[in-house]
């Protein structure tokens, strides 16, 4: 009696084989640790964020005040819309905002107005507060008559006590995004190329004189190019933990949830691979379609930087897309200390995306 063709087998070979050969390509090597890597060092080496500041105002009232209005003109300031104390005190803690700010205003001896400023910041916040300093001096004096005596000035600051926290540098939030990036670059070009020239050369028509399934080919193909992007990943990661100290909060295991992220997000993103690789008539329509549905995501994801710049109406939109949920999830648990069960809204966006992207795919892919 024969014995039964196994299917398993035959798929892990395919992913083996074609595992060997990626790493054979030093365009596809380059492409997914190099380009990502050059870009971390850039961006490494580059520690702050500019000359702008971000605050809350713990009473919404003040920002009518005159001297807030003054700071907001002088584009130095930026207000941030915070809630509720805990999420004012989180973002402290996290270094997101400089400073929260509250003034109480009462009559002087001499009967006109006198108003104090109470700024309180965190250990967290390194260069960002003492430019919030410079910029409250300078509105200060522009209103101040220096003749009147200290004790009837218009306006003096109190510094409340300093709250401790982890600095948020520059490096934990670009690695993410870039991490989401390079994954979902290499996913959907590389799923894209690889099928339609199989198709193209006759490599599949072969793999049907073989007894193995359909469904195996596209899980032996798929399991080599997810190999290739986690060990990417693994590297990307550790190599920005131990050059440029990435917050990783709970260690070893945000490292792996982390991984699990990126897995996820693959998977996503190849389905888009899929689609293109049946659409395309030639390998020069390839780039055009890719690029279609990547550059936006490059801008408007929050790669490189907040999505929060925008105008409101486009944050909405920004929302709805996939690389921005799989970088804000990378975000929230490599930093803020979040785990996988608090992602459920970048995990179901995700979710939704990659049903309706492989519903699609299934309904368009072509094996010849």
């Amino acid at each position: 009696m024969p014995q039964q063709y196994n299917q398993i087998r035959a798929m892990l070979a395919i992913s083996k084989a074609s595992l060997k050969a990626i790493f054979r390509s030093p365009s596809s090597v380059a492409f997914g640790f190099g380009f990502p890597i050059v870009f971390i060092l850039v961006f490494g080496f580059i520690d702050g964020g500019g000359t702008s500041v971000s605050i809350a105002l713990k009473n919404s009232r003040d920002s009518s005040n005159f001297l807030i209005r003054g700071l907001l003109q002088s584009q130095i300031v930026k207000i941030v819309d915070v809630d509720d104390s805990s999420g004012m005190r989180n973002d402290l803690e996290m270094g997101r905002i400089a400073a929260v700010l509250s003034i109480d205003s009462a009559a002087s001896a001499a009967g006109f107005m006198q108003y104090k400023i109470h700024t309180q910041t965190s250990s967290a916040a390194g260069e960002k507060y003492p430019i919030l300093k410079m910029a409250l001096a300078q509105g200060i004096q522009t209103v101040e008559d220096k003749r009147i005596p200290a004790q009837f000035r218009l306006l003096t600051v109190d510094e409340l006590p300093l709250i401790p926290g982890r600095k948020y540098a520059m490096i934990d939030f670009i690695l993410p995004g870039m991490l989401g990036f390079s994954l979902m670059n290499a996913a959907i070009f590389g799923v894209a190329f690889l099928f339609f020239s199989m198709r193209q050369q006759l490599v599949l028509k072969r793999f049907y004189a073989t007894p193995i399934g359909k469904k195996y080919i596209v899980l032996g193909e798929g399991i080599s190019r997810v190999s290739f992007q986690l060990i990417t990943a693994v590297v990307l990661i550790l190599f920005g933990r131990f050059f440029f100290n990435f917050t990783l909060v709970h260690g070893i295991i945000t490292f792996l949830e982390m991984i699990v992220l990126s897995l996820f997000g693959l998977i996503v993103f190849m389905g888009f691979g899929f689609i293109i690789s049946s659409v395309a008539k030639s390998e020069n329509t390839i780039p055009p379609f890719v690029n279609m549905i990547t550059l936006p995501q490059f801008l408007l994801g929050g790669t490189f930087f907040r999505t929060d710049v925008f105008p409101s109406w486009l944050q909405k939109i920004c929302e709805f897309l996939p690389i921005k949920q799989l970088n804000d999830a990378m975000r929230n648990v490599a930093f803020e200390g979040a785990h996988l069960v608090d992602c459920g809204k970048q995990l179901g966006i995700l979710t939704l995306w990659g049903l309706v992207i492989y519903a699609l795919a299934f309904k368009v892919f072509k094996w010849e």
